[in-house]
């Protein structure tokens, strides 16, 4: 940008509009191609981003087909689901089961005597709570044994082996009633009581010769006649991928036996999903390409990556992949067409789900190979991809090149106001000399004219 010289104030030339002219004038040129490469170089930028946008939003839309994911989605069903639910990961195997609830997980519960009220006194002494290896030894003071006291005590055990106290009112007295937190025969727990005045051994307990509230138990439960038995409700073991989670005995009210059906299945929505993502990202990167390398005779109109040889390529190689034949097959599906994917007169891309859901239930195997096997389209289509778009692929250089390209034009900007900068102090220097010699001139001159018109008068 110039800068406009110092107005000297002169009374015979402007010197400062003169050199904003010559300066003006000789920048004009310059600046316009500085502009217009400018603002070729961001059309460029924006085109080659949107392309390569495109391309990777296409990348992440085959990712569950990449992965295979979309294959190893599975969906289940019970028969009965008040008896259980079933939940199933990537790993469970479609099949069906037959399973028979005969006892639920529980967790121990005693329930001591009754006393007067909740803040009776009950002794003096130690009571020590054990469950397996793990157990807290607490030891209840004269004027801190009240019923109250023992249970908040227990329950604030930094020992505590894993069960919790509370207290029920009936209709006889106040109960101190223990539970353990954790269901299962093996968590079932001691309660043994010594010194002190003897009277907390009213609440002593052992398991193996008491009858708890509640005994703790193992779920015990049968698949397909297979005797099967877990410490909680929640079974992850007992089917390979799958976790039930039991909630009542398998009988009806008449005491008979009521099994019910687990049936795991493959979803085949999650590969029409994922084929479907396949087909309306590809379609959005046909469109973005035809955009971008347009030409509208009528309007005028050039798509910013008209006629460019790298851009061309790269979408005739994603167009003859998606519509290419497939070796891995001896039999079933060798081309998407066959999965109800075909290629419109525009170039875009449609999906007959009918023809898919058809291919998936006579070849479901073949299928997956086509679509994720190590030679399938999607895989193939992502290495494509991937050698295009990573740090060292052609489009991020070309990227690159142009953001450089964007550095290099502000220089030249920068350098073009040094340059005029100098431009304008050196027309100043010379135009500002070239105003005082004529202000100068023009004082002799007048001087000349009163020594003329002076001699003039005296003849």
């Amino acid at each position: 940008m110039a800068t406009n010289p110092v107005n000297l104030g002169s009374s015979s030339i402007d010197v400062a509009s003169i050199v904003s002219n010559l300066v003006a004038n000789k920048r004009s040129a310059p600046d316009a191609k500085i502009a217009a490469d400018k603002q070729t170089n961001a059309t460029q930028i924006s085109a080659v981003g949107n392309f390569t946008s495109s391309l990777t939003s296409l990348q992440s839309a085959i990712k569950a087909l990449t992965s295979g994911s979309a294959f190893t989605t599975t969906k289940t069903s019970v028969g009965d689901s008040t008896i259980l639910s079933a939940a199933a990961d990537s790993t469970a195997q479609p099949n069906v089961y037959n399973v028979v609830v005969n006892q639920l997980a529980t967790s121990q519960k005693t329930t001591s005597g009754a006393f007067p009220d909740s803040k009776a006194a009950l002794g003096t002494g130690n009571i020590t709570i054990s469950i397996g290896d793990k157990s807290m030894s607490v030891d209840i003071a004269d004027g801190a044994n009240s019923l109250e006291t023992i249970r908040d005590i227990i329950n604030k055990s930094k020992d505590n082996p894993g069960v919790t106290a509370s207290i029920v009112t009936g209709t006889d007295g106040a109960h101190l009633v223990l539970t353990s937190s954790v269901t299962g025969k093996d968590n079932a727990f001691k309660v043994v009581t010594s010194g002190g005045d003897g009277k907390l051994s009213q609440l002593d307990f052992d398991p193996a010769t008491g009858t708890p509230t509640v005994k703790a138990q193992d779920a015990l439960f049968t698949i397909d006649n297979l005797p099967a038995s877990s410490p909680t409700n929640v079974v992850t073991k007992a089917i390979d991928g799958v976790t039930l989670t039991l909630s009542k005995v398998s009988k009806n009210p008449d005491g008979s036996v009521n099994p019910t059906t687990v049936t795991i299945t493959n979803d085949t929505s999650a590969v029409s999903g994922a084929l479907g993502s396949l087909v309306t990202a590809y379609n959005a990167f046909i469109s973005t390409y035809q955009q971008l390398t347009k030409y509208d005779a009528t309007n005028q109109q050039v798509g910013a990556l008209i006629g460019d040889a790298t851009i061309n390529s790269i979408k005739s190689q994603v167009s003859t992949l998606v519509g290419s034949k497939f070796t891995g097959n001896a039999s079933g599906p060798t081309s998407l067409s066959d999965l109800g994917v075909s290629f419109q007169v525009d170039g875009s891309l449609k999906l007959d789900t009918t023809k898919l859901n058809k291919a998936l239930a006579d070849n479901p195997r073949e299928t997956q190979n086509l679509l994720s096997g190590d030679n399938g389209i999607a895989p193939k289509l992502d290495k494509l991809i991937t050698s295009w778009t990573s740090s060292t692929g052609i489009l991020t250089q070309r990227s690159n090149n142009l953001n450089q390209k964007t550095k290099d034009l502000q220089d030249q900007a920068a350098d073009l106001d040094l340059r005029m900068q100098d431009y304008t102090d050196q027309l100043t220097k010379q135009y500002t000399a070239l105003d005082a010699m004529m202000t100068k001139l023009a004082g002799t001159s007048s001087y000349l004219q009163q020594q003329f018109d002076a001699l003039t008068a005296s003849k």
